[in-house]
């Protein structure tokens, strides 16, 4: 099953108890290239506090309510970790939110902090987490970060390059709801391909330059333009370039 990270925006979230946010964000890992957290603005039961959500704690989508259920109750949520999703969020951070929820530190589906296969297809060699617990601390003193953390809302309108030229915009992102990994990248062609919009696979991406909003694949524009378009009303297909 997939789904566009768009239409999953504004989905309530429930506890065991009842209803404590929506939907405002999803945090993705840049080098695995899966969800890792839901970004939820909870409601005035906690001052619209922002809290953290990872997939593993989600019990099902029913998206027939736009609702995703979690195992949690308030309670939990009310008394975990105050995190600044306006900030970085640090390993460190991520190292307590988990053990406060009680969250494994490795997820079999890859949306944890283990496994996964990195923008190149390489495998994820990231420290356990456990381990990078003195690394985080080592940062702290030194002013360094080494989070992998991205806004989906973040890469939304960034630059999309092929090997010869620009071909549009991120306009958003197809997830496997089996895994949270990110399966391709929607791409709004704009004036270059009036009207159509592709897909990209973060396999196909050679680099990301953060600090100018630009991320470039290995796919000439000849290539991009003789795919398949993209129809958000349709099932998607796998493609071939």
């Amino acid at each position: 099953m997939e789904y566009n990270v768009k239409n999953l925006i504004g989905f309530t979230m429930g506890a065991t108890d009842g209803e404590f946010g929506k939907v405002e964000d999803f945090y993705f890992d840049d080098e695995t290239w899966t969800i890792r957290y839901l970004v939820v603005r909870t409601g005035g039961w906690l001052s619209g506090r922002k809290v953290l959500i990872s997939p593993a704690a989600l019990s099902g989508t029913d998206t027939a309510h736009k609702s995703f259920p979690v195992n949690l109750s308030k309670e939990q949520i009310r008394h975990s970790p105050d995190i600044d999703t306006e900030k970085i969020v640090s390993r460190e951070q991520e190292i307590e939110l988990y053990r406060h929820y009680a969250w494994p530190f490795e997820i079999d589906s890859g949306a944890g902090f283990y496994g996964g296969m990195g923008m190149m297809g390489m495998t994820n060699s990231r420290l356990p987490l456990e381990d990078a617990i003195f690394l985080s601390k080592e940062d702290h003193e030194s002013g360094a970060t080494h989070s992998h953390l991205r806004s989906t809302s973040e890469i939304k309108a960034y630059s999309i390059h092929a090997t010869d030229g620009a071909i549009g915009e991120a306009e958003d992102f197809i997830i496997d709801k089996d895994g949270w990994a990110i399966k391709y990248l929607v791409i709004d062609t704009g004036n270059w391909l009036p009207g159509k919009e592709v897909v990209i696979s973060p396999e196909w991406i050679s680099k990301i330059e953060w600090a100018y909003s630009s991320v470039y694949v290995n796919l000439s524009k000849e290539a991009v333009k003789n795919s398949t378009g993209y129809d958000s009303s349709l099932p998607l297909q796998e493609e071939s370039y």
